[in-house]
């Protein structure tokens, strides 16, 4: 009885000595585990904080230069390099006048500095960024081959215009996708050399019916549609010298919108764009009259509104290690003028920041790619946005 009790406390001792051993390993792995985990995060917070890359921006429109503005924020630009066509004195001298959604005013202040025209006309070259705006150049092939290798950009952004021929260069394919906004506008331009540069309040006009009956369109007895915004819609934008006209309409099948876009008889919508002008423009300006309408240009009938975006707006060029992003009109146009396009633009940028950082901290390719993806997603997300709620924001209300 005695051996037994004593053989069963051995077997106890055994098995607490186990337990020990095993909590103490349990134990140790933990730490070491934990001691693992906080020196590979600090290490990785480290590398992100010291990580640094070169940003390429071709073009030096207002799309360009936010881009440019946008980068450095990020605190991830060592090189920024500013490419463009013109001379620096006739970029900085340039006639320009930018109508700002509420939006991209947001956006803008939400940058951090509210000169932004001094920012962005060259960045001043500090301990950690380097920048600056080279006029007289533009991206060509051999472009990186005439810089070291260190210093080749990682990221570049194609922002030189709808008209621009970089991307063809990079090898970015050209295939756009064109979709319907549903609705018809034309638009007018009027220059009057005798008056001032002088910026003006942009006039809007909403539900306008005109008097076609000279040209046998009786549309005041059509039946209207209430669920559309009725009738037209009318802006008048720029300066006094230079003003712009833009009329729009939800898609429908009334017959004066049938007849404004089959029409051949050009006057017809110059005599709309005349009459529109003098009844809705400031009272210090002069009128048109059948002396001055010959400074007037415009759309010889109502055409559909259609947006055409890029099927691919960002690349890798895998040789080089180079993640490419096309912004602005280079990306997505619209081929009618809302005197807001800049705005457009804006959108496509407020996820410049995200990208520039995830690519400068970037482990391996596929970060780079993931952040690529996420880029193209938010670009074709700005499209279809802009299809919804594009022309009711910058014409509609």
């Amino acid at each position: 009885m005695d051996g037994l009790q004593s053989g069963d406390g051995g077997v106890d001792a055994g098995e607490e000595k186990y337990r020990a051993l095993a909590l103490d390993t349990a134990l140790s792995t933990l730490v070491a585990v934990a001691v693992y985990v906080v020196v590979k995060v600090s290490l990785d917070g480290i590398r992100q904080w010291r990580a640094r890359i070169s940003v390429l921006i071709i073009g030096s429109g207002p799309v360009g230069l936010t881009a440019a503005l946008v980068a450095v924020r990020t605190g991830k630009v060592l090189n920024l390099t500013v490419l463009d066509e013109r001379y620096r004195t006739a970029l900085l001298c340039r006639p320009q006048q930018i109508a700002l959604d509420p939006r991209s005013v947001k956006f803008l202040l939400g940058l951090g500095d509210r000169r932004v025209s001094g920012v962005l006309a060259e960045h001043p070259g500090t301990e950690e960024t380097k920048g600056g705006c080279q006029g007289a150049a533009r991206y060509q092939e051999d472009y990186l081959r005439r810089i070291p290798q260190d210093d080749w950009p990682r990221v570049i952004v194609v922002a030189d215009g709808s008209c621009g021929d970089s991307c063809s260069v990079l090898g970015i394919s050209s295939d756009y996708t064109v979709e319907s906004c549903h609705a018809y506008g034309a638009n007018a331009t009027i220059e009057r050399l005798d008056q001032r540069q002088v910026p003006t309040p942009e006039i809007r006009a909403h539900s306008l019916f005109f008097d076609l009956s000279a040209y046998g369109v009786e549309a005041l007895r059509e039946q209207r549609n209430p669920i559309s915004k009725p009738g037209f819609h009318l802006k008048i934008y720029g300066t006094f010298r230079n003003r712009y006209m833009a009329l729009v309409s939800p898609a429908s099948d009334t017959k004066m919108v049938r007849f404004l876009r089959h029409t051949a008889n050009s006057s017809v919508m110059k005599n709309i764009f005349h009459q529109s002008f003098n009844a809705y423009k400031t009272d210090i300006e002069p009128r048109l009259n059948d002396m001055t309408l010959y400074h007037m240009q415009c759309s010889r009938r109502l055409f559909e509104i259609q947006l055409s975006y890029r099927r691919i707006s960002a690349a890798y060029i895998e040789g080089d290690n180079v993640a490419v992003t096309v912004e602005g009109e280079a990306a997505r146009v619209l081929n009618f003028d809302t005197g807001c396009g800049v705005n457009l633009g804006m959108r496509g940028l407020e996820s410049m920041g995200t990208f520039i950082y995830r690519t400068a901290t970037a482990v391996d390719q596929n970060d780079i790619l993931e952040a690529l993806s996420a880029k193209m997603q938010h670009s074709r997300q700005v499209a279809e946005t802009f299809k919804q709620t594009g022309l009711t924001e910058s014409m509609y209300d």
